[in-house]
């Protein structure tokens, strides 16, 4: 669930190039080309064959993406004529494979569609899979962090990026709190539960997954929701996103996914073991105890207090995209309208 890798905008500016000489042909396979189907049986059967779409990933397989192996396991992309391959990011990261068209559909985040627009890169999200901000930062209760104030003369344990800084910051002011005295250690990709024991305090987590965790470890944690101190930081995190290429000349293809995705997510809320089962099952490697216990945390907050799952508002998107553009982690505004849709998400 946490997020180590950051977008690279010089390798999205370089996938708008590829994705623009790839919209002078015809959709290739990575897009779901529809000469690329699966082909029938040998006997010629009439049964109808299934368009190949991939999935991509943000990172290794979690309960943010019970949705996706649900649909896939329940024959939700079958009956939407799709046959779904849940695939892992190369090192370009996700984004960068969505916006050249490499992949039609995976995981991001509002954080790296806004950063991604504001260069001129094609991404698009087309539903929140979770409505509010289940990120914060995070430390065991020896630490005795219980406000912003308290990261004073602590170790906070990151991944280098400046929106980082910029959050701890952001909330810290609020207190009369001084950012500089935090000790700033880039942890990479590094275990939360081996980095606090050895080199740092507290660092930035999603609850659902690191903090499930830390409760079936019991190794209680202290945590700091960043919504619970700016409006502006109750982002959609994660997203699923599409490009404005497939959005363009496959309209079709993005509703049979969504229909397909949103009855995944909507079992997932509605059958939180079973769902847990089906992602358990077919991610063999994961916890199963885990998994179980990160399920009927995140399952009721998938929706939330939206209409439907999926649902995102704009004012959700210009308000943190304001807030990144007045801590100049932005070179220009966003126009929010064109960096997420609702229109593929089907009517209740």
């Amino acid at each position: 669930m946490k997020r180590r890798s950051k977008v690279s905008l010089l390798l999205l500016c370089s996938a708008v190039l590829l994705f623009a000489a790839a919209g002078c042909g015809s959709n290739n396979a990575a897009t779901g080309n529809k000469n690329s189907e699966s082909s029938t049986t040998a006997q010629g059967d009439k049964s109808q064959s299934l368009r190949e779409v991939k999935f991509v990933l943000d990172w290794t397989p979690n309960t943010n993406h019970t949705g996706i192996y649900v649909a896939q396991d329940q024959g939700y992309y079958a009956e939407e004529g799709l046959k779904v391959d849940i695939i892992q990011p190369s090192d370009a990261g996700a984004d960068t494979m969505i916006a050249s068209g490499t992949v039609p559909f995976g995981i991001s985040y509002q954080e790296g569609v806004t950063q991604a627009r504001t260069q001129g890169v094609p991404l698009v999200s087309i539903a929140a899979v979770i409505q509010h901000n289940t990120s914060g930062f995070a430390a065991p209760v020896d630490r005795n962090i219980k406000s912003p104030k308290d990261f004073e003369g602590k170790s906070y344990g990151g991944w280098g990026s400046p929106v980082e800084e910029a959050v701890m910051k952001s909330i810290m002011d609020l207190q009369g709190a001084d950012v500089s005295k935090v000790k700033k250690i880039n942890i990479g990709d590094a275990d939360y539960f081996t980095a606090v024991k050895r080199d740092i305090d507290f660092a930035w987590i999603y609850y659902a997954w690191t903090g499930i965790e830390a409760q079936l470890r019991g190794e209680p944690l202290n945590m700091l929701y960043v919504k619970d101190y700016s409006k502006q930081l109750d982002y959609y995190t994660p997203v699923i996103a599409t490009n404005e290429k497939t959005i363009q000349e496959d309209p079709e293809l993005v509703k049979a996914f969504m229909r397909a995705t949103a009855k995944g997510y909507q079992y997932a809320i509605d059958h939180p073991d079973e769902a847990a089962k089906i992602l358990v099952k077919a991610v063999p490697d994961l916890d199963e105890k885990l998994v179980t216990a990160s399920q009927k945390w995140l399952s009721p907050r998938y929706q939330d207090d939206a209409p439907r799952w999926g649902e995102q508002k704009e004012s959700v998107w210009k308000g943190y995209a304001d807030w990144m553009y007045e801590r100049k982690l932005l070179d220009k505004p966003l126009d929010a309208a064109k960096a997420y849709t609702n229109d593929f998400l089907p009517a209740k």
